[in-house]
């Protein structure tokens, strides 16, 4: 223990350890506008000799707001243990970068250290000294609203993405002024809610959390993360912040987090509606038995402080290892030395600082951009041809998504703005609104239309339509807006589709309708000039999607590294064969459009793939030599993606798994050559007793530009130590 930590603890009355462990909103301490994420309880009021030992504050941030909550706290707190500011600070703060789905979609796990390194400087800035970020969670299923927060769907590409945003966040321990602490959430398995409906049991047995969920939230702590969230599921039949196997044997012992475990909003409470705590006092032991640090405004840690004699032992030793938790991880943040690190009116308010976090934003939002159709050409426009924009989308600022705390629509360009700045020509009716079943001024549109070469229909969400608490059971646009394309189609013209969103939706018609189709996870503050800038092709599109698209709703979910069956659909299988196998008979199998899939204006394929050695020892690494050309006058970048399936082992294996990925850049009539270089150790796969480990045996390794066209080849894994 440190000896600050030691010093303040010895000191401690049990009533100011509790104390520690309470976390609320600002408003316990002004009047504020904090940022309410959960249901709220008038009746759940502090007491002042109790307010003012309470450890943290979450939904509060600004420089004059938290240094003036900070200030009069010190004042009533007898030992002048400082307060803890947390947020809800995902995908930017004042500078909104795309939201996580979207940085997935870059495949470049720079672009998210980026975005999370702007996000820290500018929270921390105005107060806030830990995010409730990365998401972590690895999610199937688009009709989950807080997909929008996600990485996607694949297990490799949460954990890079998860361990570049706590690099990001972070910076390199210990934590200094322009960085902050990270939390991973939600431990565990909070993306697979049944049905995809928000608060949802889950229920997957522990080989598949282990197989496929698990990793992401090991590389998060394995890259240091110091604070971890609970989540609000059930899984292994007890509710997660309940759950003393998942959070002390897994989350502390396997996964050695030694940091802050904290509840989410009313997690503890709930346990009462779950059904397994009687009361508020049973589910704050309960919680405490399973190291739950923090209690955010379940206010049931503050509940045992109501009849403090009547502690059990083992209780009061619980939130004695809390207590020293809290206070160690606010010593390492430098609050004790200075209980205002960080705050700086003046950064906040740094024009300078803000036009380079924009630019950053800018380069992120481009590259998170997904072209998944362009028939002939289609796009790029030129900057002389006339165009007609329309729908929804083309003129608001709405494109920031859920979680963008401090961001500003109204000051947010729109499409319109932006498109007119790079096309010389540009006719605009909004035409329809999200919602609406009737064209607006439909006679005056087929007007503007006539005189125009193309049409750019900018559909989507708003981002009230994403993000917590908004699952979707039809994942999909709405009616009218599909109506309208289908008129404007009928018009002849060429058309160009941009769909702005926070979940894979279904497209099918969308696609059939379009000459060319831009997908756009909520892009942020810059996200109109990224568009815009691909458009006219000022930019390369470079995104990939981290999710599959699924052909129609039925099929949800639905995901690329799916397990096979014993009756799998097989490539020319005639009606007669094709009967008694794992299909739908109204639906293909097939997705609208796979993961890892993206299009790019540059012509790159790969053209030779040589696997270096075909039998490889268990300590060796897999390598493969890849030549890739650009065929094109124009240079452009593409993600070479490497897969592999275990042929036969001793637990079903998934049909293909993504273990390495890499976005390379060639000039316009290059060749380059890249290497694959693959631990076999990666080829790790869980077993029936739970244990983890590399089989001897057959591989098929597989290499292309996404998941559903690659090239195969064999190896064989042989000469394994002792497992």
């Amino acid at each position: 223990m440190n000896k600050v930590v030691e010093n303040l603890f010895l000191q401690m009355t049990i009533e100011e350890k509790i104390g520690q462990l309470i976390q609320v909103t600002g408003d316990f301490f002004q009047n504020g506008d904090s940022k309410i994420t959960g249901p709220l309880s008038q009746e759940n009021r502090l007491k002042d000799n109790v307010r003012y030992t309470v450890g943290s504050v979450l939904g509060i941030s600004g420089a004059s707001d938290v240094k003036n909550i900070q200030k009069e706290y010190l004042k009533h707190n007898r030992l002048k243990i400082p307060l803890l500011f947390m947020a809800d600070v995902v995908h930017g703060y004042k500078t909104i970068f795309p939201i996580p789905l979207g940085l997935a979609s870059t495949f470049n796990p720079d672009m998210m250290t980026i975005s999370s390194e702007v996000a820290a400087s500018e929270s921390a800035a105005g107060g806030v000294r830990v995010t409730f970020a990365p998401m972590t969670d690895l999610v199937r299923d688009p009709r989950w609203g807080r997909v929008m927060e996600s990485t996607g769907e694949d297990p490799y590409l949460n954990s890079v993405m998860a361990a570049a945003s706590v690099k990001g966040f972070q910076g390199k321990l210990p934590i200094d002024e322009n960085h902050v602490a990270a939390t991973v959430k939600h431990f565990a398995a909070y993306g697979a809610p049944e049905a995809g409906r928000e608060y949802n049991t889950v229920d997957i047995s522990e080989w598949r959390f282990r197989d496929q969920y698990l990793s992401s939230y090991k590389a998060a702590i394995d890259a240091q993360a110091k604070l971890v969230m609970t989540s609000f599921n059930t899984l292994f039949g007890i509710p997660a912040t309940g759950n003393k196997y998942l959070m002390k044997d897994i989350l502390r012992e396997e996964l050695t987090f030694d940091g802050v475990l904290i509840s989410d909003w009313n997690a503890i409470e709930e346990l009462i509606h779950h059904g397994t705590a009687e009361d508020l006092n049973n589910a704050a032991e309960i919680a405490l038995d399973a190291g739950v640090d923090i209690d955010m405004m379940a206010f049931a840690y503050a509940k045992l402080l109501d009849n403090i004699d009547g502690i059990p032992d083992k209780v009061l030793k619980l939130i004695d290892e809390s207590a020293i938790r809290i206070l160690e991880l606010k010593e390492e943040l430098g609050l004790f030395e200075n209980p205002y690190v960080g705050i700086s009116q003046q950064k906040e308010n740094d024009g300078t600082v803000a036009q380079k976090n924009k630019q950053q934003a800018l380069q992120v939002a481009e590259e998170s951009i997904v072209l998944v159709k362009n028939n002939n050409g289609t796009l790029p426009l030129s900057p002389h041809q006339r165009v007609f924009l329309t729908g929804p989308t083309a003129n608001t600022g709405d494109l920031l998504g859920s979680w963008s705390w401090k961001g500003d629509i109204d000051d947010t360009d729109s499409l319109l703005t932006q498109l007119k700045q790079k096309v010389d020509t540009v006719h605009f009716s909004e035409g329809i609104t999200y919602h609406q079943d009737v064209p607006q001024d439909w006679n005056n549109i087929v007007d503007q239309v006539n005189d125009v070469d193309v049409i750019v229909v900018a559909l989507g969400l708003q981002s009230s339509e994403s993000g917590e608490a908004t699952s979707m059971a039809n994942p999909s646009l709405p009616d009218g807006q599909i109506a309208y394309l289908r008129a404007l189609q009928a018009l002849g013209k060429t058309i160009v589709t941009i769909v702005v969103t926070g979940r894979p939706l279904v497209l099918t018609t969308v696609d059939e309708l379009s000459d060319a189709v831009l997908i756009s996870f909520f892009p942020g503050t810059m996200g109109a000039e990224a568009l815009s800038s691909i458009l006219v092709g000022a930019t390369e599109p470079t995104g990939r999607l981290p999710m599959t698209f699924p052909e129609n709703a039925g099929q949800i979910p639905i995901y690329y590294n799916a397990y096979n069956t014993g009756r799998p659909v097989e490539v020319g299988m005639d009606n007669g064969e094709a009967k008694y196998i794992s299909k739908y008979i109204d639906s293909p199998n097939e997705p609208l459009y796979p993961f890892g899939f993206g299009l790019g204006y540059a012509n790159i394929d790969i053209v030779h793939i040589e696997v270096t050695n075909h039998v490889i020892s268990s300590s060796g690494t897999i390598e493969l030599v890849v030549q890739l050309a650009n065929t094109s006058d124009r240079s452009g970048s593409t993600v070479l993606q490497c897969y592999t399936h275990q042929i036969v082992g001793e637990t079903v294996r998934p049909l293909k798994e993504l273990k390495w990925f890499k976005k390379i850049y060639l000039p316009a009539n290059s060749k380059k050559e890249a290497i694959i270089s693959l631990p076999v150790n990666n080829l790790v796969s869980v077993h029936s007793d739970l244990r983890s480990y590399v089989d001897e045996g057959y591989y098929d390794v597989m290499v292309g530009l996404n998941s559903s066209e690659l090239s195969h080849d064999d190896i064989q894994i042989k000469y394994l130590e002792e497992k």
